[in-house]
């Protein structure tokens, strides 16, 4: 077998079987497979595709490619839960106490944000003292104990994906199904969970930038779960604009503290991470359907149960739990200046991306992963799509330490927002569930 013929065979659209797939990863990894090599593999499945066959066999290799998570000692159902990325997304923080809080065991490891897309483990780290860096005992013993932990990825788990992913970034095949759903649910799988939730957004400020992408998307992940033996559900949910008003890390967590307190039950924001919240339980067998987990995860933020495991969750990773009580605990930026609405009518557009990329100059973001972040900053909004607004009233106000850095924040905001004379009309929430 050699890597030259199985580049040409995908290059004429044949599909592969699953020995030469496992060849192909394993001859990468070793090192035996030039990066060139991979890379017009990878532009052949960008143009050509692959069977969900295909998909799932690359899945199997790149998690047999590294270390995996062995939950089995934990009691109970094991959930995940995965957002392939958005502007404001800070449902992890609502959904991963919530759902522990009903039982749930919450083994999740997350990610750091990387261009206008916000990184939970970033927000966590707002926190002072909180730490992301657990062992793999520790991690377990913390599921074991309070029911959820919240960790970054070794650098063990699906080595395959790394690699791949740094010359997939550089080669203009980021934008294929196949390579993106065997990416999240290697890396998913690798980690042991008995039931995965996937959040795949679509919209402006989403990699999937309309509904049928991200149903082409949700679908090949379900189908390559199913076919590995667990269970998986994904919600379409909308990403047009940002989801919550909050854009940056210590003011999304303040965001997602201030729903775990029961204050903003109406935000888009809490009603999409407690109908989240409500799948996983209904999969862990935990409530007998969606209706009665709605009802369970609105019970739990009213009783104070989910901020409750919210302080366990932080205590337990070294931070300061008064932060849940004591928001203004958190970073602070040092300057606040208002956005105001040019003329009086309707918010027409609110580009998620565009505002991500506001906050991301501020320096809320990072373009390179090594770069740092300044938790303090970022945009707060004070309206949503289809508002009314008066001219001159505020739309935003920007969380800034360092006001130089407003002019450019200023003008992407104005290329965000427009108004318009009559509201446009409004998508749903969450449009779809693949399961």
């Amino acid at each position: 077998m050699r890597v030259y013929d199985l580049i040409r065979r995908k290059r004429d659209g044949e599909a592969h079987s699953a020995e030469e797939i496992r060849f192909l990863i394993g001859e990468f990894v070793a090192g035996r497979m030039e990066s060139y090599q991979m890379s017009a593999w990878m532009m052949a499945v960008f143009l050509r595709g692959m069977t969900d066959e295909e998909t799932g066999w690359l899945t199997e290799a790149m998690v047999a490619s590294g270390d995996t998570v062995d939950l089995s000692s934990i009691p109970g159902v094991k959930v995940d839960k995965h957002s392939t990325g958005g502007v404001g997304d800070t449902t992890t923080l609502v959904l991963a106490p919530l759902a522990a809080a009903a039982g749930a065991r919450v083994a999740k490891m997350s990610g750091r944000g990387l261009g206008h897309t916000g990184g939970t483990l970033d927000k966590l780290e707002s926190v002072p003292g909180l730490r992301v860096n657990l062992s793999a005992e520790g991690f377990l013993e913390q599921v074991r104990s309070i029911g959820v932990a919240v960790i970054s990825q070794t650098g063990s788990l699906v080595p395959a994906d790394g690699k791949m992913y740094a010359l997939r970034d550089v080669t203009a095949t980021v934008d294929s199904i196949p390579l993106i759903a065997s990416s999240i649910m290697s890396k998913k799988l690798a980690c042991g969970a008995d039931a995965i939730l996937l959040d795949v957004k679509f919209g402006h400020g989403a990699f999937m930038k309309n509904l049928e992408d991200g149903r082409r998307l949700a679908r090949s992940m379900v189908t390559i779960g199913k076919r590995l033996g667990r269970k998986v559900r994904a919600a379409l949910s909308d990403m047009e604009q940002p989801l919550g008003t909050h854009i940056g890390n210590a003011l999304e967590f303040r965001e997602a503290i201030e729903i775990l307190q029961g204050q903003r039950a109406d935000s888009a924001l809490a009603q999409v991470a407690c109908e989240l919240a409500a799948h996983l339980l209904e999969m862990a067998g935990l409530q007998p359907d969606l209706s009665a987990a709605r009802s369970e995860a609105g019970r739990l933020i009213r009783t104070g149960a989910a901020a409750e495991k919210m302080r366990e969750l932080i205590g337990a990773q070294g931070g300061d739990a008064r932060v849940v009580d004591d928001p203004g605990l958190l970073p602070t930026a040092s300057h606040q200046e208002d956005f105001s609405a040019p003329e009086s009518g309707y918010v027409a557009s609110l580009q998620a991306e565009t505002l991500g990329r506001a906050a991301m100059v501020l320096g809320a973001g990072r373009l390179r992963k090594d770069d740092p972040i300044d938790h303090a900053v970022g945009l707060v909004l004070h309206k949503r799509l289809g508002d009314q607004v008066e001219a001159g009233e505020p739309l935003l106000t920007f969380h800034a330490n360092d006001p130089s850095l407003l002019e450019i924040s200023r003008d992407l905001v104005t290329e965000a927002i427009s108004i318009a004379a009559a509201p446009p009309g409004l998508r749903p929430l969450i449009e779809e569930v693949v399961s």
